[in-house]
This record gives C-alpha cells, sequence and structure tokens, in this order.
C-alpha cells in the first residue's frame, strides 16, 4: 500500500517493521490473562508484585512510548497477533489507530498502555524501560500506569463500584490525592462527559453509552500523561461522541498523549498520525487513505456482498454478479437480476416509504414466511419503569411499525432504546398500556404464542458477548435453528449461510469467547439469521465494525427487508439511518407520530417517554435528599446492624417479635424504604421463608394437636414455632436489605476497613480484604445479569428455558453453569486490567474521598438502639422468670 508522509519535516519518519509475520484471526486483548507462551518465554501478563532487574531509563528524546521488535502470541507462538512492530510516540502526539476487526487494535493499545507485556522485544513508557530482554519489570510497569489512561472497549468491565462519583474517584484515591483534589477531579471529569447530574446513580445500571462515559470520566480524574482509548464512542449518541472529542482536542492542547483506536473516519482529523495495523504490521496512511478506508461505501445499492464480491439471489441458491446479474454458475442471466431484486433494493435505497410493491416472497436464504395483515409491530400507551426510578424510562408511548418497513429508532444515551427492544420481544413487561407484535398481544401469551414470537421476532442485542453461550461459533448460530425442530440437514445449510453471509466462516470452530469485539458481534447477528424471522432487531449493530463489516450489515439489511423482513434498527448514526430506513422515531422528546414525508422517507416522531435521558435501568435520584439511616457514619451502620441481626435470633415470644417488628418498620421509615421496595428486594427469599415455616410446623409435635397432614401432626406450638422462626429470620433479612438499600458499597467497604485496621499490626491485609468485599458486592449482581442476559438470550431464540417442559427448563438452566462460568472468568481478567488501570496496587497507601466522622445523629442512633437492645432483653428475662416460677 503506498502510504503519504504527514507529519512535519521535523518530526522523526515513522518506520514500518520489515519482518515476517502474520496477525493471528483472533488477535484481541480480551483473553490476555489467560495466554500461555513457551517454555522459553516469560509470563505475558504483568506481575503487581515481584523484584525487578530493571531501572528507570531517562526519557531525554521526548518519547511518550517506544516499542521496538514487538511479538505477541496468544498460543505459544504458533501463530502472531503482533510480529515485528516499531512505534515511537511522541510526548504530546495524537495517534489514531485503525485496522480490520481481529487484527489485534486491542492488544496493541494494552501494551501501550501497560496493562499487557508482550513475548518479545522492547517496550519503554514514559521514560521507563518496562519490558527488556525478554523480561517484564513490575515495579517500573507500576510506576509508568500512573500517568497512562485507558479506556477499554467493553466500559461495563472497567467500572469498579455501584455510584459514579465513587468509581471516577477511585483512581485519584489510588494516587492519595486529598479529599477536596479529588472532589474537584470528580466534578470536572464527570462534567466533561455530562454525566455530572448522575452523580449518585448506579453505574451498573446505564446504558452501555453512559458507562462508557463514565469510563472516560474515571480515567480523565486521573490526570494522565498519555491516555489510550479502544473506541471509546463506539456506543455513545452522537452528542457523547462530540463531547468526548472535544475533551481529546483539549488534552491534546494541554501537551496528553493520545492513542486513540477506531473505526469512525470523522474522528480521524485532529490526528497528528494515523497508522493502520495489517497482517502484524504498522502501515502510515494519509488523511484521505483512511478516510477512504473508513468510510462504507460497496453496500449502497447492490445487495448482500459475499467474501468475493457476490450477491445472494432473493430466491435462488446460487450467487448473482452483482453489476451484470448473472448466475455465477451457469452464466445465465437471474430473472430476478435487474427486475424484482435489484429495482427493489434500489427502491429501498431511496427513501422511498410507500412499501406497498414491496415483495413479500419467501427467500429460499432465509425462509421467510408471509405473516397475516395487520401491523407487524403495535405499542399502544405503553409505560415502563424500572424498579427504584423515580420517572417512567416511557411514559405514555404509542407507535405502530407496518411489515415490511425498515424503522430507525434514534436518541440519546439512556432515553430508553434498549427498553424498547426489550419490550418489543416480551423480555421485560410493560407496567401499562399494550403491545402487538407479529399478531400476538404479548399481556397474555399462552407457551404456542411465546413459541410463535419466539420464531418470528430476532433480536440482535446491545452487548454481543451476552448473547453468546456456545462452545462454538457454529454451535451458537445453530441453537435458534434446532430449537425450531428443523432437520439437521436444514440446521446446517442456515448455519452456513449465515456465517457466509456474515463473512465468518473462518471462524466456525472458535470459540465465541477468543473473538475480538467486532467478531463477536457477527457471531451474534448470524445467530439470529439463521433463525430466519420476519421481525429483526438490530440494537447497534455496527457499533466497533470496520468498514468491510459494516458494509455487508448494510446490505445484509436491505436484503433481507427486500424479502418482506420487518427491520428496527436502533443506532446512533443518522448516515445509517438516512440510508436504510424508511421512518426515524426519536426517543425523549415530546409524543407525536408523523407520517413519511413524501419522497424523502424519512420522519421524526418525538415519543414521550421520561424527558430528558435517564439511565435505561436506574434513572437518577440524585435530586432526593439522603434519609437519616443513608447519613450515618457506615463504621457505627455495620457495628450496630450486625448486632440488632444477631440479637433478633434472641426472640422467643409474640411480644419479643412485635417489638423487633416495631423497630424494623422504624429504620424502615427512617430509611425511606416503602413497603413496595422492600418487597422486591425480598422476594428471593420467600420459598426459603415458607419452607422453613412448613418445616417447623410438620416436625415440632410437642402441644395441643390442631390437626394431622399427611400422617404429620399439626400442633400449636408447631404453629408457634414456624410464625417465630419464620418471622424472625424475616425480619433478619430485612435489616440486612435496610444496611444495603443505604450505604453504597464504597462506604461498606471503607467502614470495614477502617474497622479491621488495628488488625494490621498482626500482618493482615485489611485493606485488600476490604477491597475484596467491595468488588464482591459490585460483580454478585454482574454474575446474576450475566445469567440474566444468557437466559433472555435463549428465550430469544426459542431456547426450552421459556417454553418447555419442567425437565427441559431443568435441563437448560443447567447448560448456563458453564457460560456464565465462563463469563465470570472474563469478568475477572477484566477487573484485574480495570484495576492496573487505575493504578491500584497491594499494600499501597490509599486516600478516601468520603471522610468518615462519627457525629452526634450517630451517638443518637447507638442510644436509641441501646434502648431497644435493653426492653428486648427485659422482655426475655422477665419471660424467662415466667418460665422459673
Amino acid at each position: 500500500m503506498t502510504t503519504v508522509d504527514n507529519t512535519d519535516a521535523d518530526t522523526e519518519p515513522y518506520v514500518s517493521s520489515e519482518r515476517e509475520g502474520s496477525v493471528s484471526a483472533y488477535s484481541t486483548a480480551h483473553d490476555i490473562d489467560n495466554k500461555t507462551g513457551n517454555k522459553n518465554q516469560p509470563a505475558n501478563r504483568v506481575q503487581r508484585t515481584g523484584k525487578t532487574k530493571a531501572t528507570q531509563a531517562n526519557d531525554t528524546n521526548g518519547f511518550a512510548a517506544r516499542l521496538n521488535g514487538i511479538r505477541f502470541s496468544y498460543d505459544g507462538g504458533k501463530s502472531w497477533a503482533l510480529n515485528g512492530i516499531d512505534l515511537d510516540i511522541r510526548t504530546g502526539e495524537r495517534i489514531c489507530l485503525v485496522g480490520p476487526n481481529g487484527s489485534g487494535k486491542s492488544t496493541l493499545s494494552r501494551l501501550i498502555a501497560g496493562l499487557a507485556a508482550p513475548d518479545d522485544g522492547c517496550v519503554t513508557l514514559l521514560g521507563y524501560d518496562v519490558f527488556s530482554s525478554g523480561t517484564p519489570h513490575s515495579d517500573l510497569y507500576r510506576k509508568a500506569r500512573k500517568d497512562i489512561g485507558a479506556v477499554f472497549q467493553n466500559p461495563a468491565d472497567q467500572i469498579i463500584t455501584t455510584v459514579v462519583g465513587d468509581d471516577v474517584a477511585f483512581g485519584p484515591e489510588n494516587l492519595a490525592l486529598e479529599p477536596d483534589e479529588i472532589t474537584a477531579r470528580v466534578t470536572e471529569s464527570l462534567n466533561a462527559v455530562d454525566m455530572h447530574d448522575s452523580l449518585l446513580d448506579d453505574p451498573s445500571r446505564m446504558s452501555g453509552g453512559q458507562q462508557q462515559r463514565i469510563a472516560i470520566a474515571g480515567i480523565l480524574a486521573m490526570n494522565p500523561k498519555m491516555i489510550v482509548l479502544d473506541e471509546p464512542t463506539a456506543m455513545l449518541d452522537l452528542e457523547a461522541q462530540q463531547d468526548v472529542l472535544r475533551v481529546l482536542d483539549n488534552l491534546q492542547k494541554t501537551g496528553t498523549t493520545i492513542v486513540h483506536v477506531t473505526h469512525r473516519p470523522e474522528e480521524l482529523k485532529a490526528a497528528d498520525r494515523i497508522l493502520s495495523l495489517e497482517n502484524g504490521r504498522l502501515v502510515r496512511l494519509s488523511q484521505i487513505e483512511a478516510t477512504l478506508k473508513l468510510s462504507v461505501t460497496n453496500a449502497d445499492d447492490t445487495g448482500m456482498l459475499k467474501p468475493d464480491g457476490l450477491i445472494i439471489a432473493a430466491n435462488s441458491e446460487n450467487p448473482i454478479d452483482a453489476k451484470t446479474g448473472k448466475n455465477e454458475n451457469d452464466g445465465s442471466a437471474s430473472a430476478n437480476a435487474g427486475t424484482d431484486t435489484t429495482e427493489e433494493l434500489e427502491h429501498v435505497r431511496t427513501g422511498n416509504a410507500a412499501n406497498q410493491n414491496r415483495k413479500n416472497e419467501t427467500s429460499a436464504a432465509f425462509d421467510v414466511e408471509s405473516s397475516a395483515d395487520g401491523p407487524a409491530i403495535c405499542f399502544e400507551h405503553v409505560s415502563f419503569r424500572y424498579p427504584k426510578a423515580s420517572s417512567d424510562t416511557l411514559h405514555d408511548f404509542s407507535m405502530c411499525i407496518r411489515q415490511g418497513e425498515v424503522v430507525a429508532i434514534m436518541g440519546r444515551n439512556g432515553t430508553g432504546k434498549s427498553t424498547l427492544t426489550r419490550l418489543m420481544t416480551a423480555l421485560s413487561k410493560p407496567d401499562s398500556g399494550s403491545i402487538n407484535v407479529a399478531g400476538i398481544d404479548l399481556r397474555s401469551m399462552s407457551r404456542s404464542d411465546k413459541k410463535a414470537l419466539r420464531s418470528s421476532v430476532g433480536l440482535v442485542m446491545q452487548q454481543p458477548e451476552h448473547q453468546l453461550f456456545a462452545e462454538t461459533v457454529k454451535q451458537d448460530v445453530a441453537y435458534g435453528p434446532n430449537n425450531q425442530g428443523l432437520p439437521t440437514q436444514i440446521v446446517n445449510q442456515r448455519v452456513e449461510r449465515a456465517l457466509d453471509l456474515l463473512g465468518i466462516s473462518e471462524l466456525a470452530e472458535r470459540s465465541p469467547f477468543s473473538l475480538s469485539g467486532g467478531q463477536q458481534r457477527l457471531a451474534a447477528i448470524a445467530g439470529i439469521i439463521a433463525c430466519g424471522p420476519r421481525i429483526l432487531i438490530l440494537d447497534e449493530p455496527t457499533a466497533g465494525l470496520d468498514a468491510t463489516a459494516s458494509e455487508r450489515i448494510y446490505a445484509l439489511v436491505r436484503t433481507l427487508n427486500a424479502h418482506g423482513v420487518t427491520i428496527v434498527l436502533i443506532t446512533h448514526s443518522p448516515r445509517q439511518a438516512r440510508q436504510l430506513a424508511d421512518r426515524v422515531i426519536t426517543l425523549g422528546e415530546t409524543a407525536q407520530d408523523g407520517t413519511a414525508q413524501s419522497g424523502t422517507g424519512e420522519e421524526t416522531a418525538q415519543l414521550a417517554s421520561a424527558g430528558k435521558p435517564t439511565t435505561d435501568n436506574t434513572p437518577s435520584e440524585t435530586s432526593q435528599r439522603p434519609s437519616l439511616i443513608a447519613r450515618l457514619d457506615p463504621r457505627v451502620k455495620l457495628v450496630v446492624f450486625l448486632v440488632l441481626m444477631f440479637t433478633s435470633f434472641m426472640v422467643s415470644s409474640l411480644p419479643q417479635l412485635g417489638l423487633t417488628a416495631l423497630m424494623v418498620i422504624v429504620l424502615a421509615a427512617a430509611a425511606k424504604l416503602g413497603p413496595k421496595r422492600l418487597f422486591r428486594a425480598m422476594r428471593g427469599f420467600l420459598i426459603l421463608l415458607l419452607v422453613m415455616g412448613i418445616i417447623n410446623m410438620l416436625f415440632v409435635r410437642t402441644g395441643r394437636p390442631l390437626v394431622t397432614l399427611f400422617n404429620f401432626p399439626i400442633t400449636d406450638e408447631g404453629v408457634m414455632a414456624a410464625i417465630l422462626y419464620t418471622c424472625r429470620f424475616g425480619l433478619v433479612i430485612l435489616l440486612g436489605i435496610i444496611l444495603l438499600q443505604t450505604t453504597t458499597p464504597t462506604a461498606l467497604t471503607d467502614g470495614f476497613g477502617s474497622l479491621l485496621s488495628p488488625l494490621r499490626r498482626l500482618g493482615l491485609h485489611t485493606q485488600e480484604l476490604a477491597l475484596v468485599m467491595s468488588l464482591a458486592l459490585r460483580f454478585l449482581p454482574t454474575l446474576a445479569d450475566e445469567a440474566r442476559n444468557i437466559m433472555d438470550a435463549q428465550t430469544a431464540r426459542g431456547g426450552s428455558i421459556e417454553t418447555g417442559t419442567p425437565a427441559k427448563r431443568i435441563k437448560a438452566i443447567v447448560a448456563i453453569i458453564v457460560p456464565i462460568f465462563a463469563g465470570a472468568l472474563r469478568h475477572s481478567d477484566n477487573l484485574s486490567l480495570a484495576l492496573d488501570a487505575r493504578s491500584y496496587e497491594e499494600g499501597i497507601h490509599r486516600t478516601h474521598w468520603h471522610a468518615m466522622r462519627v457525629t452526634g445523629k450517630d451517638m443518637i442512633f447507638i442510644i436509641l438502639c441501646a434502648m431497644y437492645l435493653a426492653v428486648l432483653l427485659s422482655l426475655k428475662i422477665g419471660i424467662l422468670s415466667v418460665v422459673r416460677l
């Protein structure tokens, strides 16, 4: 490839390596901790502990990073993801790194960020020789990382805590900054990404785009000298994209070195250099070359492109030449070429929204069946609110999507776009209103209705890794067709065709968890296409995809739609909506569903929602004043609540039970926790409480018999024991719920660490124990979400977990254990990288953003609880005295 030097005359020219090598198809950094080298290779993970033989190098040449002769392999040297990379990055330089999905961009970015070590070569970061002579120098890596910020491809893996402000403050705390300085940095960073209004929200319950902004803020708060970003705007709306680019522009002006991995041509304008990673080597591109390389240009009017430049005819097994319309195999012209197929695709491309003439024939390629008359999707006055939310995500929402339409859903991050897809696929239920999809009323579905819905509607989720759960890509793609009961031959044909259409046939035998983010998205789409849906819902289908893969998605949408498939496209790209959609519906403003404008095929239906963007799962509650219990010192709460929980087991009479229940009611009121919220938090324990009550009732034989049930005598003392044991255990659970609902994980862990701090003298790592507790509170719900996402993915493809017999459902639930375990390993691996990126080290001195002080209200709380315990104890003593008498 011809390259153009676009540096200044006084800039040292970039030299591309001439070493031979090839790029592994799975060259990503996702499983970087699991890689193993040859027995003569050093370990590839940078350890946080260990001695170093290296010394700090002097940064005399003004370079932020220098990589020489870098080689990196995931399979012990059988193939090389990076092979002989030479790269010098000057201090203050802004580099954009581009390349196809799976080319190793994420791997290279993590090497530059100091989050991984290569197999061979030399690496110097910010003047520290962190890797040389085949050896990683751990202490120098740690020093370099304090001034390097890294934003990952998947933002959810970079979030440490469950409160936005605390998460952004985590890095500055690790840098031992003073609380006032941390406050200033948190405020400035969140303002930079327009998320300060969500200071107290839970980032783990936000949309992907909002999580990405939080991750960026967390790195900005550390004020790094060099920042490495792996597709930071992939899931952001236009305004958020512009916010991030403005932040990068400001950082560039202050001299911050920027390494930016991207697939977006508009993000290249401010770059000092543009480098393309191809076949294991870096190639320099000019602005024009890079823009053309990243632009989607070839899928506008030719249909579905195969790898060899051919299309799949609408109702033919044979490829048709895109230009001549001739059959590739026999040289004859297709009956559809130039007439039905080509004309219909052109009809869609020009944006004509009058779809009456669109063909609804069955396509042999996708087995699409014509549907009955009526709209494909209809929402009538639908409202939906997530638990704990202060406002509706969707409010009085109405729309209709006609059969055969392509409708784009747009809106800012957090306006409910992904929520809308879950409602369309019956993965969530509305609070009010009616939804009809494919002629099925989703309010009350029978088992046959659910099966019909799953066979008619396909959903590609926003985060594709949530939709992959089989051992190989081929098995994952075959999951849906197998659930439809199709013959093996037909299943195999569908799988092969879907993989071919998405251009990932070579990945068929690969584990989906070893793929890059873009490859995972293509595999997830293939799994849905193989099901042959009549309605296809795509949530950000081209996020993180290179130009070639995006072209395939564009052309796939047109081809499917030309054969009667109704398509709902969730997107942030006006260009994508303009090219593909007949209508555009924008969420987040005033409700008003219009009609297609003649000749343009474009409309803006501004639908009612909560108004301004909110988190998809937990909208902002920052306007609510914290409760009395929430404002208590976490150390006081931990000790007092633990004492209350343990003493609740002393309850042995109805008066004591009544007193304890009154105490819990008062605490719940002081915590501003209503009955509905407590019930939602406790309902998972109800079955356990019921079983405990039944066991006590059946097996306590003393007392006066009341009735005999299945040869078990039920006595009055058995009933009393069941009531006491069940209620007191329920009250203990409620106390735990009140504690967790009013105390952030960060506050809990800070309090826990402070209470254990005297044990440091005995050599106990109290800070690390507190961190483990914090991470458990953060990631145990994440694993529960992982299980739920896998179950949703299986349900969306007709899995027996929803419609099977009890035995099949149990088997399906057991089957998700392996992917959940794989997800746990993936999260733990990424969590380790996230801690490294935020400069956490074992045994470091950390400051705390929130100072802990025992105040007057804490003392009053302690006194009131002591008074309760005294009354409880007196009742206990009084009862014992009566018993003795």
